[in-house]
């Protein structure tokens, strides 16, 4: 109940429409998400050029700057993914960890009715505000696959660090990940995951935006959703009615 009164706060009146103005992405998830998303392009760019270097010069120049340019912008990956998993746990009903893990009733019965929404079985969403239940589950993942880069990158750094680098704290991580060679192939494998992931997101989130009508993308600069007043007090309605109907 205290999330849909949290909600309901939230709301403001759009004139002469039967949408509802709802704050639900708050500032630190929007900036963590910006921060991921850029850090993501330049680690992925100067890695695959630490991995593969094609500019030839006689110095190491170059080099040492795109691994410090890789390095530092690492941390800032690293802190906007902790970042975000803390406000799991501080931000508003949207942010919060249960929108991940299905633990509600109606989240649990939304997971299927957000799949045949997917494959053209369900005319219109469940009704979700914020992560729709598969959306969250997907994240589960996609955060998991960053804590594995993470690991991967440290126990790399680690290896290449001088002897009183505070970096070699990490060197516990090089067996778990097999040694350095399985590391950098995870570290690499990884990345490609996390790219194609972004690709989808990206064209799965404008898409979305257009069908819904409910400015999904636009969100994440703004903060703010159009969406129906029962989506709000109702979360995963559509999915109780559908699931009613058949039985």
């Amino acid at each position: 109940m205290s999330t849909i009164a949290e909600a309901n706060r939230a709301i403001h009146a759009v004139p002469s429409s039967d949408l509802v103005r709802v704050y639900v992405w708050e500032w630190p998830v929007r900036i963590t998400h910006w921060l991921i998303a850029a850090s993501i392009i330049v680690l992925s760019a100067t890695g695959i050029y630490i991995g593969r270097p094609f500019v030839i010069s006689h110095s190491t120049t170059f080099m040492a700057t795109v691994k410090a340019v890789h390095s530092y912008t690492a941390i800032v990956f690293t802190l906007a993914v902790v970042s975000r998993i803390a406000w799991m746990f501080v931000g508003n009903s949207y942010a919060r960890w249960y929108n991940f893990i299905p633990v509600h009733r109606h989240r649990r019965k939304g997971l299927v009715a957000t799949f045949e929404f997917y494959t053209f079985l369900l005319r219109k969403p469940p009704g979700y505000v914020g992560h729709n239940p598969l959306a969250g589950m997907t994240y589960v993942l996609v955060f998991f696959l960053y804590f594995v880069m993470i690991g991967a990158g440290f126990a790399l750094y680690s290896a290449s660090s001088g002897v009183n680098s505070p970096m070699r704290v990490f060197e516990f991580l090089i067996p778990l990940f097999g040694g350095l060679q399985s590391a950098r192939w995870i570290h690499h494998v990884v990345m490609w995951l996390l790219l194609g992931f972004a690709v989808h997101h990206v064209y799965s989130s404008v898409l979305m935006s257009q069908v819904e009508a409910n400015a999904t993308t636009e969100s994440m600069f703004s903060g703010y959703k159009f969406v129906p007043r029962q989506d709000v007090t109702e979360p995963g309605f559509r999915a109780e009615h559908r699931r009613t109907k058949r039985g």
